[in-house]
Formats: C-alpha cells, structure tokens, sequence
C-alpha cells in the first residue's frame, strides 16, 4: 500500500457519490475497502503469476515467500471487511451484497486467465468476458458503490455501473494496443511485452482469428517461443498484427466501447454539470499514451 499505485478505484467510489450528493464521509470507508481488495488480489495474483515485481518494487511473495503472501493477502481482504463495517448508513445491506458480487467475479475473472494460458485459441467473446470480470467489474462496482451511499435510484445506479463497466474493456483495448504500437518514450514500458510473455491479448486473439497461410504458421511458431533475444519475435507478430488489421481493429474496439460507456452516462438523470468530471476522466483514459 505505501508504493502508492494510481488509487482509480476508491477515487471512483468518491465520484460516483459526488454524482449525486455531497460527498458523505462513509464514502471514504467503502473507498479504503475497496482499495484494500484491491490490493488482496494483487498479492494473491503475484503469486499465481510468479511476479517478481509491483509498482517497482519486489512483490510480497518474493520478500516473505509464498505462504506468507498467501496469509498477508488473507489478512488485507480482513481489513477491507473491517473498513466495511465502519458504515452505518442504511443501504449497507446492499453496500455488502455488491461488493461480495464483485469479489466472486473479480476471482473468476483470475480463474479464466488462468485458464487461457492452457488453451492455444481463444475467442475475443471470452477474452472480452475474462476483462469484465477480472478488471472490469470492480470500476464499475466501486462507482455503483458510491452512488448507493449518494442515495440514487436503482436506475441511474445500473446505468452508472454499466458506464464503469464498458469503460474498463475499452480501457484493457487501449492497453493492449499501447503494449504493441504505443511510443516507448511515452508508455514507458518495453514495447512488445505482451508478445515476449505469449499472452492472449485482443491483438492477439484477432490475428489468431485472421490470419492465414505462412502467417497463421508463423504466428503459431513465435507464440510457443521465449527467444533469448526477442526483438526478431516481436517484429514479426507485430507485422502480422498489422497485416491482418489487428490495430485498426483494436481502435474501433475501443471507440465503440467507450462510446456505449458515454451513452450510459449520459442517461444517468443527473443534471449535465455534474457528470463533467466522469466525462474528463472517461476521456484522460482514452487518450493516454502510458
């Protein structure tokens, strides 16, 4: 928790309160909940993952070993609980349920990419359920969360989940892309990651789809490989990602869900005003470069 991270989840909780009331001060307890689940899944996903680092910094399990890690994951969902039953206001029945919900999917979400590393081809349909769910559901969770504490209606409480939800697969499109085709001076990140790794990405699982003849080889060949040099891997996929129209298609990916994210908000009936912030943070996230 102290190397920080970007803290987008509790901060959603916040907006989606402000979307609707003055901010109430029970809405900084579902946000340190949510940032402390958050965190759980990330020591636990290290694990699962073999992650040597996070944030920059040596993972847990790496430090203490994995059982420790384990326990220490354990002891911050505790504590997510414990900030959780800070509140008293009167829909903390329905706080429960939904956050329960999206603890459930988050772990099934981890499950099914999990399972994908097994599979040789994978559907954009399950890719794009795996994202909902893993990564997903917890924006649009933690947004829903706060707007229950604002008191909204049931209706303005899915649109805005709906909102969170469809702007978090556009935003994994987005992430996937920059991995490939993003400026390294800007992403920050060595490009190519995801194609060293081998892993299923929506890049990836579309030109697994559409490629053909000595490209469908050629992609098959490099995506059992971990060369000791893989600037030669990554120059190949990369070109048949953009022989079988991958990273236009991406781009149209994301345009589309995020513009299903703007039509939820949009129908949320709040006065225009206020949903300014959520519109500005929809579009920070779209137009990054890192």
């Amino acid at each position: 928790m102290s190397i920080g991270g970007k803290r987008i989840r509790p901060i959603l909780v916040l907006m989606g309160n402000e979307l609707f009331d003055e901010l109430h001060p029970e809405a900084l307890a579902v946000a340190q909940a949510i940032e402390l689940f958050h965190n759980f899944t990330l020591i636990h996903d290290d694990i699962m993952d073999k992650a040597p680092l996070r944030r920059g910094k040596a993972t847990v399990h790496k430090v203490y070993g994995d059982s420790t890690a384990l326990l220490a994951g354990d002891v911050v969902l505790v504590q997510a609980y414990e900030q959780l039953a800070k509140v008293r206001h009167a829909n903390l029945q329905s706080l429960l349920l939904l956050f329960n919900k999206t603890a459930r999917e988050v772990c099934e979400g981890q499950q099914m990419d999990m399972d994908f590393e097994q599979k040789d081809v994978v559907e954009t349909e399950e890719y794009t359920q795996m994202i909902a769910l893993k990564t997903s559901v917890l924006l649009a969770g933690s947004l829903q969360m706060g707007a229950i504490i604002g008191g909204a209606g049931l209706g303005n409480q899915q649109h805005l989940y709906e909102f969170g939800k469809n702007l978090g697969i556009a935003f994994q499109v987005q992430d996937d892309y920059l991995d490939v085709f993003g400026d390294p001076l800007k992403f920050g990140k060595q490009p190519g990651g995801d194609i060293i790794a081998n892993k299923k990405t929506f890049l990836q699982i579309h030109a697994m789809a559409h490629a053909t003849g000595n490209d469908k080889e050629t992609l098959n060949y490099w995506m059992k490989q971990q060369p000791e040099h893989p600037a030669e891997k990554i120059t190949a996929v990369t070109e048949i990602f953009r022989r079988t129209g991958a990273d236009a298609w991406a781009s149209s990916l994301k345009e589309q869900y995020y513009r299903m994210a703007l039509e939820h908000l949009e129908t949320i009936a709040v006065v225009s005003a206020r949903k300014c912030e959520l519109r500005n943070l929809a579009e920070f996230l779209m137009m990054r470069e890192h």
